[in-house]
């Protein structure tokens, strides 16, 4: 008989990179009373830094090695609303690496003042300009890689590993924790990975499953989405951090996505209060947004249907947004 601490042994990682990916599903039941249909949550913020971004920067980490782009010392570049610039600030001390971080001058206070623990290099830019000006924060991200020597450009938005990560494990995990009974898949739309990347992969394996995302009114991607154009006489703005986009990146694969719903900024909060004091689950602020996106489509779901929602981090990031 195998002894207990050779179990043990088997459940030790050499360090938490060991722990990322493989989050649970938990059925959700005093917050979805009302609503016909079983809802189950993808609980990413199981992840170590409390959030689905350690999958994705895991994967373009190591892919970034593997072909020689970067060694101890390189420079890690991104320009981030917070998640991705943590976990590249946590990854980068397990590995070696520097970070350089561009953020907005929106981003949550909880955000901000956890990057200042990881990592000196954080550059603030405003939030109310356009994608590129030379101010904005994806700007500044791409000049400091061109200036910096030994930088690499993470670049989420774009890099085709984002949708790949998802399609290769969360989309899996999800098909395989629900032994293939799923009907609609919920998630906001933020870079387009997430979303894309696991209803690609839940698409093969069934097509009638419908994908739903999550925007808000004043973000391009519903928009793009219905006209594939953008509208000239609209200023994009993302809305709420983790949803809504003012860019198209090329992680959106907008043939994989069935509809956009809207949702709002004080909704979002109301449903992720919610979610806290009904469910005990604590999730931020996108995925209480991903809730009021469910409630909006409640109507058309019935009782045999089974609802996936993504809950892409932790609400202790949102401690003075929506807490306090």
């Amino acid at each position: 008989m195998e002894s207990l601490v050779s179990k043990i042994k088997k459940n030790i990682n050499p360090n938490i990179l060991g722990l990322i990916g493989h989050t649970p599903l938990v059925q959700l039941n005093k917050t979805t009373a009302e609503i016909p249909a079983k809802v189950y949550a993808k609980l990413e913020f199981f992840n170590p830094t409390l959030s689905t971004k350690d999958r994705i920067v895991q994967r373009i980490i190591e892919d970034a090695e593997l072909k020689g782009l970067i060694k101890r010392g390189s420079v890690l570049v991104e320009a981030t609303s917070g998640n991705t610039g943590i976990s590249i600030a946590v990854l980068s001390r397990i590995k070696g690496y520097k970070c350089i971080l561009c953020v907005k001058d929106t981003i949550a206070n909880e955000k901000l003042e956890f990057l200042k623990t990881l990592t000196e290099e954080i550059v603030v830019c405003p939030a109310n300009v356009l994608p590129d000006h030379p101010e904005s924060y994806y700007s500044k991200a791409k000049e400091i890689v061109k200036n910096t020597p030994g930088a690499y450009y993470i670049n989420q938005n774009f890099n085709p590993l984002n949708l790949q990560t998802h399609y290769n494990t969360t989309g899996r995990e999800i098909w395989e924790a629900m032994r293939g009974e799923i009907t609609h898949l919920i998630a906001a739309g933020s870079t387009g990975g997430t979303i894309s990347g696991i209803g690609k992969f839940l698409k093969e394996q069934n097509p009638d499953i419908k994908v739903i995302g999550v925007d808000t009114q004043d973000s391009i991607l519903k928009y793009y989405h219905e006209h594939r154009t953008f509208d000239p006489h609209k200023r994009y703005r993302s809305g709420i951090p983790g949803v809504g986009k003012n860019i198209i990146t090329g992680n959106f694969d907008f043939d994989i996505i069935d509809e956009f719903v809207i949702v709002d900024k004080e909704n979002s909060a109301h449903w992720a209060k919610k979610l806290l004091l009904e469910d005990g689950i604590w999730a931020g602020q996108s995925s209480g947004a991903t809730l009021h996106g469910l409630w909006n489509v409640r109507e058309r779901l019935n009782e045999n249907d089974r609802v996936v929602v993504i809950f892409p981090d932790h609400g202790s990031r949102y401690l003075t947004d929506m807490y306090c």
